[in-house]
């Protein structure tokens, strides 16, 4: 299991939502490219960038600071929020982003998704970000009557890099990762899951290592880390102790 930092942009700045809501936002950063490569610094494998304004516009918004961190850093970044064609796709692979992260366009335009997978195999993510255990979109906006095991099902075998599922009510709120709800649909699809959305302390990691099962490949982290809850590189040796 790899251990992923994130980085939420709104308006070229990092900040944290709680629970989705873009009225509740916490700006700690205003260069999101020195946060990418503190993460790097202290061990990120990997990193996970969300244009939460192309999340609710529906198309990239803050592409350029994007490119900014793809320079600043050498691991490679999973990309999402407002990615609706292929010409998004094509841009930010050709840009040096690792993965592109494909959540509402998934169910609105499953063809595109398809397409997508088979031409950038292992390099396209499905994110699944659900509330009471239905499947939110358009920037956690619009909710829908699916559950993430039922899209989840639809994407096997195309060649997914991962799912990641996001607990909405836990995302930003340091309350525990969903451990169940992950582990069900780890078990429920042969698609490697990473988990998201609550991760308040070391103890999670140490829930998800133990009981998380095999499935689950990762786990992002935000707010914990900012906040000081939760220590990087604590997370990554505990990792490597695991192992």
């Amino acid at each position: 299991m790899i251990i992923i930092p994130a980085i939420d942009l709104k308006e070229g700045r990092c900040v944290r939502l709680l629970q989705g809501d873009f009225d509740r936002s916490t700006v700690y950063s205003n260069h999101p490219a020195d946060i990418a490569l503190q993460w790097q610094e202290k061990g990120a494998e990997r990193i996970h960038v969300v244009d939460l304004d192309g999340s609710r516009d529906g198309t990239p918004r803050n592409r350029s600071v994007i490119e900014e961190i793809v320079r600043a850093v050498d691991v490679p970044l999973q990309v999402g929020g407002g990615i609706r064609n292929m010409q998004a796709v094509d841009e930010y692979l050709a840009m040096g982003v690792g993965y592109v992260i494909l959540g509402t366009v998934a169910l609105k335009d499953r063809p595109f998704a398809l397409d997508a997978c088979a031409r950038y195999r292992g390099r396209i993510i499905l994110a699944l970000d659900a509330r009471d255990g239905r499947v939110a979109v358009e920037g956690w906006t619009e909710g829908t009557d699916r559950s993430p095991a039922e899209i989840a099902a639809q994407y096997e075998k195309c060649g997914l890099d991962a799912v990641i599922y996001t607990d909405i009510r836990r995302d930003g709120m340091e309350s525990g990762v969903n451990l169940e709800s992950t582990r069900l649909l780890a078990e429920s699809v042969d698609i490697p899951v990473i988990a998201s959305g609550g991760v308040a302390s070391i103890r999670d990691i140490d829930r998800l290592l133990e009981d998380g099962g095999e499935r689950i490949m990762g786990v992002i982290t935000g707010k914990a880390l900012y906040t000081g809850a939760l220590r990087l590189e604590d997370a990554i040796a505990r990792v490597a102790e695991f192992a």
